[in-house]
């Protein structure tokens, strides 16, 4: 499943904070963008509805946790964008990237180890004999 951006928002909080209940997650909403407090309290009902998050009653309070793991949900909306605005290219997505912005030196010296590192584990072992 992918979620809605309203939904990443609310998820990257409770990914950082949770459990965290409805009025922790709409106050760190409110420094990004303006949004009142039953629309958090609302969508965070559907989040739990869907099964994205879990709802744990504390005390007179609830709190919620992610049921989402972020590393899962960035997998998703990747092979999305992929999919969608690059046609299945992941190549074409990376080119697009790297040809947007001058990457700084640093960035492009942890390309090239990343790239090393992938040449690397798609090279076969050469067996050495002596």
């Amino acid at each position: 499943m992918t979620p809605s951006q309203a939904e990443l928002d609310i998820l990257h909080v409770l990914w950082a904070h949770a459990p965290a209940t409805v009025r922790f997650v709409h106050e760190h909403l409110q420094t990004k963008k303006e949004v009142g407090y039953t629309t958090t309290l609302k969508q965070i009902q559907r989040m739990t509805e869907k099964g994205l998050i879990a709802q744990h009653k504390t005390g007179r309070s609830h709190e919620y946790t992610p049921l989402v793991q972020e590393e899962d949900v960035k997998k998703s909306l990747f092979q999305q964008l992929v999919d969608t605005a690059f046609q299945g290219s992941t190549i074409d997505l990376v080119m697009h990237a790297l040809g947007q912005e001058q990457p700084s030196e640093s960035e492009l010296s942890e390309l090239e180890s990343w790239l090393q590192a992938r040449k690397e584990q798609a090279s076969p072992s050469e067996d050495k004999h002596t």
